[in-house]
């Protein structure tokens, strides 16, 4: 009787507890994440936007209905980390998975694909290797946040290197969800967004070079052309970044004084040069390029800075971009080849500094080596470098496309890697101070000796953001696609990312910095093993749970045989 009574004692216990622990959680909100690498926390920047917020908030996810393995992976983590936001807000968030193309013809569907470009919501067509082969897939990697009368295209899966595994760039996209749904939500949000101007007054890529980095960044920012020959004072202080992509004519002292002025009034620049005149067109049309160093009046200013693009070539045949070649006509066509060409190396970013982590190789055309010069105040880090078999060639030099085919001696390519971009932060040094005005200056900008604190990023490439564009119809291509080899490169991800910690002052690129480790079955052992553990999970736990039944009769007979 006494057992009866206990029992129904700790029975009454138990219930009570979880009713005061139900009433306690509703006033002491708390997730518990047990995995090794923190896959399911959220950083302290992304909860406090989220408890902050008061505005409703709709996260739409166009990765839904029939997907590729590695896919369903990716919105499985999409669903997981959302989740996680949606727990965390003090506001209405609501999350929608949808497939834009279920159900509809092919009619209607290149209508939605046309309409969703436009809304920044690009298709990607996927090559995935399964068991029978290859099989082709037209999926929507993207997500859209809308809140606030504002809304956001988030491209979920930036790292199409065709060289590494699905799984492998899966993984790194999932690495980088809550970074790319964070920096999203807090632009929605703030409904503010940063002016960014392209340089256009000394020969610079012109707008259908730069039209898909345009494009790309006009998204979540104002993007225009700047011409610093006429931009005033107060055009500059409404810059909030300067892109300056690869000039061929040289700056006006005026131009660089205007340039001074904005970085020591805290502006970040971004500088992409060719210091030498090498052109691929140029080697195609003629039998050879005597390759020429620039003149662009930007030495003294870079130096002062604490950076020196040198005149100077790197090639690296181990680790080059491809070009075509033409082998000679058959049959009336002309016949091309695809052929590795030294001096377009494909450029390694640091696994470190946060605004290139992660990213794919970036494709370069003839760079050049970037060092960098003590400046008092001014930190300094280099962010792209080719591999350790490279070699350094000093210009002029002559060049031609009879070169690819060029025996090379493996001896004279060994060394260590050569740095093509540096980043630099801190307070920079006025290149005017002390010197009298320029033509064309009435008065002082300004009178400061050292700016206020800026960042800087000098490449030694000015090809970098370049887009390519169709001979057929002259339509750009993405950035970074190489439309020869078909693979895309990471320079579009390169530019939104510095584009973006240039221009966030809360540094919500740092959460790039979150591992999540792939822990993927091996699928050679899955073929030779597969029939031993289907077999061990189907059958096993049907045989324990016919012997639990045994030994429960035979228990209850011998207990009650008493």
């Amino acid at each position: 009787m006494r057992g009866a009574k206990n029992k129904w004692l700790r029975f009454f216990i138990l219930l009570a507890g979880i009713f005061i622990l139900n009433i306690v959680s509703q006033y002491f909100f708390h997730r518990f994440d047990f995995t090794a690498d923190k896959r399911f926390s959220l950083s302290d920047k992304t909860k406090k936007i989220l408890e902050g917020n008061r505005q409703p908030v709709v996260v739409t996810v166009f990765l839904d209905g029939e997907l590729p393995p590695a896919f369903k992976r990716l919105q499985a983590a999409v669903n997981d980390i959302l989740s996680d936001y949606r727990a965390y807000s003090k506001s209405d968030f609501k999350v929608v998975f949808v497939d834009p193309l279920a159900g509809l013809n092919q009619a209607d569907q290149d209508t939605v694909i046309n309409n969703l470009y436009d809304q920044g919501i690009e298709a990607t067509n996927l090559s995935v290797k399964t068991a029978s082969g290859l099989t082709q897939k037209l999926v929507f990697p993207m997500a859209i946040v809308e809140s606030n009368g504002n809304e956001f295209p988030i491209k979920l899966f930036q790292n199409l290197d065709t060289r590494g595994s699905y799984e492998d760039n899966i993984n790194r996209a999932i690495e980088n969800l809550e970074y790319i749904f964070t920096s999203g939500l807090k632009k929605v949000l703030s409904g503010k967004n940063a002016r960014v101007g392209f340089s256009e007054s000394n020969g610079e890529l012109n707008d259908l070079q730069l039209a898909d980095a345009i494009h790309a960044l006009s998204a979540s920012y104002e993007v225009g052309r700047v011409d610093l020959s006429t931009i005033d004072q107060a055009g500059l202080d409404k810059l909030g970044m300067l892109i300056i992509a690869k000039p061929t004519k040289a700056f006006t002292e005026t131009e660089k004084y205007k340039i001074n002025y904005f970085v020591m009034n805290g502006g970040s620049v971004l500088w992409s040069i060719d210091q030498v005149s090498a052109e691929l067109d140029s080697l195609r049309s003629r039998s050879g390029q005597l390759v020429s160093n620039r003149s662009l009046n930007l030495d003294d200013m870079l130096f002062m800075y604490g950076a020196r693009i040198n005149y100077n070539i790197v090639a690296d045949p181990a680790n080059a971009a491809e070009i075509p070649i033409s082998t000679g006509v058959v049959g009336g066509l002309n016949q091309m080849q695809l052929v590795p060409w030294i001096y377009y190396p494909i450029l390694l970013a640091d696994t470190v500094h946060s605004v290139v982590k992660k990213l794919d190789g970036i494709k370069s055309e003839f760079p050049s080596t970037v060092d960098t010069i003590g400046v008092t105040g001014v930190s300094k880090s280099y962010i792209l470098t080719t591999s350790s078999f490279n070699k350094v060639y000093s210009t002029p030099k002559l060049f031609s496309l009879q070169m690819v085919g060029d025996q090379l001696d493996p001896r004279s390519f060994q060394g260590s890697p050569q740095n093509a971009a540096v980043f630099l932060e801190g307070s920079f040094p006025s290149v005017f101070a002390g010197r009298p005005l320029p033509a064309g200056i009435a008065k002082p900008y300004t009178l400061a000796g050292r700016g206020k604190p800026a960042k800087m990023i000098v490449i030694g490439d000015g090809d970098v953001f370049k887009n390519q564009v169709s001979e057929k119809d002259g339509a750009p291509f993405p950035l970074g696609f190489d439309r020869y080899t078909q693979r895309t490169f990471g320079n579009k991800a390169l530019l939104l990312n510095i584009v973006d910690y240039f221009t966030d002052e809360g540094n919500l690129i740092d959460l790039r910095n979150k591992e999540v480790k792939i822990r993927l079955l091996d699928k050679a052992k899955i073929q030779v093993e597969k029939t031993k553990w289907q077999l061990l999970n189907i059958a096993v736990p049907l045989l324990l749970l016919i012997l639990f039944a045994i030994f429960q009769h035979y228990y209850r007979k011998y207990k009650y045989a008493k």
